[in-house]
């Protein structure tokens, strides 16, 4: 019988980081074990993992700087939300149905945007490709804060202003949304992640991932084999917008309410800061940095006076150790066979 290689070994290792992590919580939860806080944060870990890998897909593999991520998610929450009460409320459906047409809707909602916003976007580069995802970050929050949408019977209205439609309300402009049942669960979150890793890492190692970070290393070698710059960047760039929106849903089903506020272009730095820190690139660096750092800032809560210091250091220690020659020179003598050994992941 063959035995795995170190190369599908590594390839793997993502998804078993994931799975170990579950199963560990899983214990913890059942035994009654993990604190109350914690167990509190297991679901915007997993939505923030999945941004962060979507993300990196953008940013590392692709080498485009996208800062509009938070326009995705903001979408993705607040269809997830109208569509898990149209469900509750029209058809009866139990919150398993509820979740997954709601994951489904934003993850629809947020590809739509992203082709939309993709078409005439990707034609620019670095800064100026920053700038303007960012604009659009911006454009959709502040469209946002002007509809309102009710629920009348078996009829959803629209309105893009106070308007007193008939029904009941779910969105209401910057009120945002409240009320909403919490429908998000652990696992549901896991298997996002999963899928989120399914998606990405498949993309990354098929021929078009190479095509994409051919592209992103050398754009005019790339065009002078024959590489289509402008459908790669695309479909890197459209397959990372779905996965946001996805994670919005989930997020936004953890809350009881939320508001077009909570998807401001400081969101969208966040996310970018869990990329650089856990390596540009590096999928299982942006899993272990996402955890890390948001788990950290509610733990140090208690240690108030030293909490931003003890924060900025930790930052700095998963940079050195993530990006750092000697951290992967010294694994490389940890783990035979590692040298050379250039895959993502």
């Amino acid at each position: 019988m063959k035995k795995p290689s170190l190369k599908t070994a590594k390839q793997l290792f993502p998804f078993g980081l994931v799975v170990v992590a579950f199963i560990i919580c899983q214990i913890l939860v059942s035994a009654n074990a993990m604190p109350r806080t914690t167990k509190s944060l297991l679901i915007p870990v997993c939505a923030y993992i999945v941004m962060a890998v979507s993300l990196n897909l953008t940013v590392g593999i692709s080498g485009e700087l996208s800062l509009g991520h938070a326009g995705f998610m903001s979408v993705g929450a607040f269809s997830g939300v109208v569509m898990a009460t149209y469900a509750r409320e029209v058809f009866a459906a139990p919150a398993p149905v509820q979740l997954l047409l709601a994951i489904i809707a934003g993850g629809i909602m947020a590809a739509i945007l992203g082709v939309l916003i993709g078409i005439p976007v990707l034609r620019l580069r670095g800064d100026y490709l920053a700038i303007v995802t960012l604009a659009f970050g911006e454009i959709i929050r502040n469209i946002l804060n002007c509809i309102y949408i009710y629920l009348d019977g078996a009829t959803l209205r629209f309105a893009f202003n106070n308007a007193n439609l008939p029904g009941t309300p779910i969105f209401r402009g910057p009120t945002g949304v409240t009320s909403v049942q919490r429908i998000s669960t652990f696992t549901a979150g896991f298997l996002l992640v999963m899928f989120t890793l399914i998606v990405v890492l498949n993309l990354i190692r098929s021929r078009s991932g190479r095509a994409i970070m051919a592209i992103r290393d050398n754009r005019i070698a790339a065009e002078s084999v024959g590489i289509d710059v402008t459908k790669y960047k695309m479909m890197a760039f459209v397959v990372s917008a779905p996965l946001p929106g996805m994670r919005g849903a989930l997020f936004g089903l953890h809350y009881s309410a939320f508001t077009p506020a909570n998807f401001s272009f400081t969101a969208s730095i966040l996310i970018l800061v869990y990329v650089v820190r856990g390596g540009i690139g590096n999928i299982t660096g942006s899993i272990s940095a996402a955890t890390i750092l948001y788990i950290l800032p509610e733990k140090l809560r208690q240690f108030s006076d030293y909490r931003m210091l003890v924060y900025a250091i930790v930052l700095i220690a998963v940079m050195l150790i993530t990006n750092s020659s000697g951290a992967k020179n010294l694994l490389m003598r940890i783990i035979p066979g590692r040298k050379g050994d250039k895959d993502n992941g």
